[in-house]
């Protein structure tokens, strides 16, 4: 999973049991069809000094930069973090401790690898309500006050992950679940794993247009035939980031 969307219409986007703060706040947020690796999205962060409450909905850049980083970046992705390994990596740990979050999005987007060439196709929930992405966060800083707040993604095995796709993506909760998860009441991955929970969803196949890092528009998201379709050239500037990993 290397592309997600957050393009919510009202507070009717989110499940209902969702802090009417927090889900008036995404809410109010600029749509963005095709959020890839260092891009800005908004979640809804636990440990935040400016918190009143605990939890604060903030602006993020994806990709969990480490406070003990030289650089506002690193040498390998970390747009995602396993479930299982996350307690116990050198990167993840503190972060897993001390500063949990949920990432809201109205889908994502997943390559279906039994196609040749493969295909990507935006997974949704079925009723159209925003799904709650279990992740972490961190703030880096350097000696010149230069500072970023970046997330990561937790993903882990999930069969409700519609066929042709590899059942595996991010790990999502409810929200009791995610208010949970940024308390710290949920301290292990199995914990996590039991309460996790994905409703009903579905995945429509759609064009070749996030490749392109530049485009970020809705119709990103209209279904297409593949069937009949050759796949262009990419983007000269196209890393193969919008794939997603073998899983």
């Amino acid at each position: 999973m290397r592309r997600f969307v957050q393009a919510f219409v009202d507070a009717e986007s989110f499940p209902a049991d969702l802090p009417d703060e927090v889900s008036a706040a995404l809410a109010g947020a600029d749509a963005h069809y095709n959020i890839g690796k260092d891009g800005h999205a908004w979640v809804w962060a636990a440990g935040a000094s400016d918190a009143a409450a605990g939890t604060v909905v903030a602006d993020m850049q994806w990709g969990l930069v480490p406070r003990w980083s030289k650089q506002p970046s690193t040498p390998y992705t970390t747009v995602t973090a396993r479930l299982e390994r996350a307690p116990r990596s050198r990167i993840f740990a503190d972060a897993w401790n001390k500063r949990r979050c949920i990432v809201p999005m109205t889908g994502y987007f997943k390559w279906d690898r039994q196609r040749r060439p493969p295909w990507p196709m935006f997974v949704q929930r079925q009723d159209g309500v925003a799904l709650l992405a279990a992740g972490l966060w961190e703030h880096w800083q350097d000696d010149a006050g230069q500072q970023r707040d970046t997330f990561s993604i937790l993903t882990d095995g999930n069969p409700a992950i519609p066929t042709p796709l590899s059942p595996d993506g991010p790990v999502f909760l409810e929200p009791a679940a995610a208010a949970a998860w940024l308390g710290g009441a949920l301290a292990t991955p199995a914990q996590v794993r039991r309460h996790a929970h994905t409703a009903a969803l579905e995945a429509t196949y759609v064009g070749l247009g996030i490749r392109d890092p530049r485009r970020d528009d809705y119709t990103l998201l209209e279904p297409v035939d593949p069937h009949g379709l050759q796949a262009d050239d990419a983007p000269a500037d196209w890393d193969g980031d919008a794939l997603d990993d073998d899983a």
